[in-house]
């Protein structure tokens, strides 16, 4: 039985919050429980809003809530040299000239404003499929090939069997951008398969895009990460209902550090939201011990 490799996976576009500490916690419990391994991967290949404070703060972050890890950069200085995404360019074009050897492949040169105009209920349409436009064009994006028709189905540890028609809700997704950079779904698939990891924790708003790496792992063969098993989490959200993110401005750990909260603070509000009310966990320990997949309800409030 192979041994269970799960990891963290965040990225330094902003200073990380609540939500962010559970998903970090959830995979920390279930590792723990199957004494299994943690990897580190900071997924910094978008680099538009990157700041040096934003990828210190995914370091301190898992000091001050006592989550520990065996892989991956142990400090900025070493992300930076031997563990940023930068040096891993060759293994994600590889597979990108794979998708283009196999035909699967088309160049769009859709503008932001020209996608809001195509679009069917909020959906690309197709426009550039049949243009012929050359892959190698200035400003163009790279768009997947994906069947109309075609249903992803996901396997997921707290949802169950989910169905995802891929081809209306996400079709023809992008798998490198317009700045020739390889796109999230292409880079995600590419080092979870590279670093073998076989558990995933994500929030439930990424539900589609592991379907669109399950579909792109199917199409190019990548058959370790149609065996990994998945746990779409619910997301936290704040007073007036929103999802905690960082492009909604959620407040940040950072802040609470900042203005006084401790780690205990934090756990407490992570087994509250989890409904965990009677007898709130202070502790990653604690949370570890306690944790349980069937304890997270579908919905957090």
């Amino acid at each position: 039985m192979p041994i269970f490799h799960t990891r963290f996976a965040p990225t330094p576009s902003g200073y990380l919050h609540l939500g962010n500490a559970l998903s970090f916690a959830i995979a920390w419990a279930i590792a723990k429980q199957q004494n299994g391994i943690i990897t580190l991967r900071i997924d910094d290949l978008y680099n538009t809003h990157f700041k040096t404070e934003h990828l210190e703060d995914i370091f301190d972050t898992l000091s001050f809530l006592e989550l520990d890890y065996q892989n991956g950069p142990k400090n900025t200085e070493d992300f930076l040299l031997h563990h940023s995404q930068q040096n891993k360019l060759d293994s994600y074009n590889a597979l990108l000239n794979q998708l283009i050897e196999m035909n699967k492949i088309y160049a769009c040169a859709c503008s932001r404003s020209q996608l809001q105009q195509h679009t069917i209920d909020g959906h690309y349409n197709r426009i550039c499929l049949n243009k012929n436009l050359d892959l190698d064009s200035p400003d163009v994006a790279w768009r997947i090939k994906i069947p109309l028709e075609e249903v992803v189905e996901v396997q997921d540890q707290l949802l169950g069997t989910i169905q995802v028609p891929l081809g209306k809700t996400m079709p023809d997704f992008i798998v490198r951008r317009k700045d020739k950079v390889p796109s999230y779904q292409t880079t995600s698939l590419v080092d979870d398969v590279t670093m073998k990891i076989n558990y995933i924790v994500r929030g439930q708003d990424l539900l589609h895009s592991t379907a669109s790496q399950l579909y792109l792992a199917k199409t190019t063969g990548l058959n370790a990460l149609l065996e990994t098993k998945f746990l779409h989490h619910p997301l936290l959200k704040d007073t007036y209902g929103n999802k905690l993110s960082k492009s909604e401005h959620a407040q940040c750990l950072h802040q609470m550090r900042q203005h006084g909260y401790t780690s205990e603070d934090v756990w407490i509000q992570l087994s509250q939201q989890l409904g965990w009310t009677n007898e709130p966990v202070t502790n990653a320990q604690d949370f570890a011990k306690r944790f349980n997949p069937n304890m997270i309800r579908k919905e957090i409030s």
